[in-house]
């Protein structure tokens, strides 16, 4: 079982920063796959972005440039660097952790953090 603890959500102005963190505590086996993912009202929850632990990342394309994932392997921790935020960004946002460990995939969620831009 993995928990995960999110924070750094809040209220900002379009074209401010924020930082996002996710701790997760439990069973962690050395390889996984960490990310973020939003949600908007009335929307379907979409990725934003993965990092595996051996330092890959992916981005959703209306992210790239704006947002960095990053993640400390010794703390089983991910941040995600939001910068020049969009009122489109906001959404809650959701810490995942992804394993496959003996064929078996798990996939575990945070409880997510809300994100509000204005304009």
């Amino acid at each position: 079982q993995v928990r995960l603890a999110e924070s750094g959500g809040g209220l900002v102005q379009a074209g401010g920063s924020l930082r996002l963190s996710c701790a997760a505590s439990g069973i962690i086996f050395s390889t996984n796959t960490m990310g973020w993912y939003r949600q908007a009202p009335g929307k379907q929850r979409e990725l934003v972005a993965t990092a595996t632990s051996g330092g890959s990342t992916n981005y959703a394309d209306s992210v790239k440039g704006r947002f960095t994932i990053s993640r400390d392997n010794a703390k089983n921790t991910v941040y995600l660097q939001m910068n020049s935020l969009k009122p489109e960004d906001t959404a809650v946002y959701y810490c995942n952790h992804y394993r496959k460990v003996f064929g078996r995939e798990s996939s575990y969620w945070g409880q997510g953090t809300q994100v509000t831009v204005s304009s």
